[in-house]
């Protein structure tokens, strides 16, 4: 039986069989027999490389942070999650200088800084997913939103790709002057507007050529 341990773009955790194309953690979220009691332990939450080497334990290992799966990179940013700075090196880096280019003032950005602003960006007060409205028509791609409160939908030119545990199902239109509850955090969505592009599952294109 599939652990609860696959992350959609609201952030939920769910139980499937498919891990996607990263792993990563915010903590040690399971009991040892494998049960999600929290929703976070943390507040560096982190996407890390599916066949990262050197894996210290196996998935639910008691006293252990818990693995978590996400479908894609674009899956990961939204439910709050940023590039691990030892196995995904390259994209925390780039994700960094993204960040410093939109807050030149703080100086040299630290990664601690970050996870704090992301964690409030992340959870309400009563720790469920915190949104907000936006214009469709300002979202960059890469953006996951609800269109009509509907399933995650991901911003990508002028389509929209429907989220679903094993990959994107299907496109739809873009449409215009549409306000939308958005996902992805607001600081993340800044930074897939400076050009920072999240990779996607296969599945996307896929979507893409069969609307």
């Amino acid at each position: 039986m599939p652990y609860q341990n696959r992350v959609t773009p609201a952030g939920e955790l769910i139980a499937t069989a498919a891990r996607g194309m990263y792993t990563g953690n915010r903590g040690r979220l399971h009991k040892a027999a494998g049960q999600i009691t929290r929703r976070y332990e943390v507040r560096r939450w982190i996407m890390c490389r599916l066949d990262y080497p050197k894996p210290t334990h196996t998935v639910m290992a008691p006293q252990h942070y818990t693995h978590l799966f996400f479908l894609d990179e674009a899956t990961a940013l939204a439910a709050g999650h940023r590039p691990c700075a030892m196995c995904l090196h390259a994209r925390f880096t780039e994700f960094m200088a993204c960040w410093q280019e939109l807050h030149p003032e703080t100086g040299q950005a630290k990664v601690d800084a970050v996870d704090r602003v992301l964690h409030g960006e992340r959870l309400t007060a009563t720790r469920q997913k915190r949104t907000y409205t936006a214009s469709l028509d300002e979202l960059p791609d890469g953006t996951f939103m609800l269109l009509d409160a509907q399933q995650p939908l991901l911003v990508l030119g002028q389509q929209l790709l429907a989220w679903a545990p094993h990959g994107y199902t299907a496109a739809i239109p873009r449409p215009s002057a549409r306000i939308v509850e958005v996902l992805t955090p607001p600081s993340i969505v800044k930074i897939l507007a400076t050009g920072y592009r999240p990779a996607l599952h296969p599945s996307a294109e896929t979507a893409i050529s069969n609307p």
